[in-house]
């Protein structure tokens, strides 16, 4: 391996950072600014570590880094299924409430819309009282609210649960990713973030083995619900009995020896005045994502459904494919990330995914369908399989509980209406099959949707940040070292250490 020589300093300002990512992004060495022991930064070259068996980098992690890990993902496993159990079933919903299917889908806007302020309050009170009662509140919260969708006896009321659900829902995310994966040695960040990305894919797939096993009936949604119910109340109590997470408690040692609110909220003022470039970028990054992901996904079963004319069976047949091509994709490019760079990861899954859009809505029949989107949803995961560990690796150190799930509820909330848009155009226009029935047009809509978010995805990342393999294992939580974070340089303004 070649040996670190000197690189000009990491850009400053918005401009030269975007013309200093780009190019960086056809060097295939990178970019990496070093703190030595006084605090003197440098900035060299280094090239990416070969990729490693990934039986050695699991062997990496102790009991306790696994033990962490695995709770991180089975409630985001469980977050991902709560959500889903509404957005397969929409045909059945709107047959039971009496409504259109876009009405059905206004539910899942409110949800994406209210989960940015559960995740800033649950993702502060991690950074601030630590991972495992934030979590526990939320999981058994969750379920519980499942359980009153159930007897929600008329549509407003379905609506006003489904608010309350988008609240406690949104402080999941944040807390999950930190405690997975902030004990995580560097080199194996990539293969372990690709993995816990797709909790959100595995659960999308019990969601669809749930629906597929409870049959088409209108009424057979509510045993899905409560299946979720139980799943995330299960996760609640699981969390309990195991301790906080260590790295929090001796970041938190480490720090000062008392944490009140005021200096919490100071260092995050504090926080947000020098990075705010990284949150508006991250927040921008999170919308084409999370738009990435609803408008490729959500209505996929309503296709199959409506446009296609399969029957609950196949049509949750190729929802199941569909998402295990999703856990695949995730994995893998993840995995290849730590090698390649968390961008070029992401720019070229998102481009290929958008090669493959004819291949995915053209087909007719079953099998074809669901072998497209095995491959559709394995580069559109791939891409998402980066992002853990790239929003864990751009957040400010102290604030990785609240940064990662802030800013990817923010662009939840952003693209909240893509479920909404969707079906409102699907509805609004038509198809003619060869058949001669006249069916509504998911297809197209979806597809040229997707073609649109997969090109901003591209070109997003390629002109922004990248920090991969950043060292944040050994920083204080938040409102423990306001004076050191008042000194750090900007990285929003400092700008990346580029791939």
């Amino acid at each position: 391996m070649a040996p670190n020589t000197d690189a000009e300093p990491i850009a400053k300002g918005t401009i030269p950072t975007i013309k200093q990512s780009f190019r960086d992004l056809f060097r295939w060495r990178q970019r990496v600014a070093i703190t030595n022991e006084y605090g003197e930064v440098a900035t060299e070259w280094q090239t990416p570590e070969p990729l490693q068996n990934p039986i050695k980098l699991f062997m990496q992690l102790s009991a306790k880094d696994w033990l962490f890990f695995i709770v991180g993902l089975l409630a985001w496993t469980a977050d991902a299924f709560d959500f889903h159990a509404l957005s397969i079933q929409t045909v059945k919903l709107a047959k039971y409430y009496e409504t259109s299917k876009t009405n059905i889908t206004t539910a899942i806007t409110l949800t994406l819309l209210l989960r940015s302020v559960g995740a800033a309050f649950f993702g502060l009170a991690g950074d601030k009282f630590g991972r495992k009662w934030p979590m526990v509140v939320n999981m058994i919260v969750l379920g519980l609210l499942q359980i009153a969708t159930i007897y929600s006896a008329t549509f407003q009321q379905f609506l006003a649960v489904r608010s309350l659900f988008g609240l406690f829902m949104g402080g999941v995310y944040g807390n999950a990713i930190a405690m997975a994966l902030e004990n995580c040695p560097v080199n194996a960040r990539g293969l372990m973030s690709g993995i816990l990305q797709q909790g959100y894919s595995l659960g999308y797939v019990f969601a669809a083995c749930a629906n597929l096993g409870v049959g088409g009936s209108t009424s057979s949604w509510k045993t899905v619900f409560w299946i979720a119910a139980g799943l995330s109340i299960a996760v609640g109590l699981l969390r309990i009995p195991f301790p906080e997470s260590q790295q929090f408690l001796a970041a938190k040692a480490a720090g000062k020896p008392k944490v009140t609110p005021a200096a919490f909220f100071r260092e995050t003022r504090h926080m947000l005045a020098k990075e705010w470039r990284m949150c508006v970028y991250c927040i921008i990054l999170m919308t084409w994502f999370n738009y990435y992901s609803h408008t490729s996904q959500d209505s996929y079963t309503t296709f199959l459904l409506t446009q296609k004319e399969f029957k609950n069976a196949a049509a949750s047949r190729g929802s199941i494919i569909m998402k295990v091509g999703a856990c695949v994709g995730g994995t893998i490019i993840g995995y290849l990330s730590q090698f390649v760079g968390r961008r070029r990861a992401m720019v070229g899954a998102a481009l290929i995914s958008g090669c493959l859009i004819p291949a995915w809505i053209l087909p007719t029949a079953e099998r074809s369908l669901s072998a497209s989107a095995f491959f559709m949803q394995f580069f559109v995961q791939g891409a998402w399989g980066v992002i853990p560990i790239h929003l864990n690796e751009l957040s400010p150190p102290a604030f990785r509980s609240s940064f990662p799930g802030i800013t990817y509820q923010l662009g939840n909330m952003i693209s909240s209406p893509s479920a909404q848009i969707v079906n409102a155009i699907a509805e609004s226009h038509y198809l003619r099959r060869s058949n001669g029935d006249r069916v509504e047009a998911y297809g197209p809509t979806m597809g040229v949707a997707t073609a649109i978010i997969a090109v901003g995805i591209a070109v997003t990342a390629a002109l922004g940040p990248e920090k991969r393999g950043s060292r944040f294992e050994t920083t204080a939580p938040a409102g423990t070292d306001v004076e050191a974070l008042v000194k750090r340089p900007s990285d929003a303004e400092a700008g990346s250490e580029s791939d």
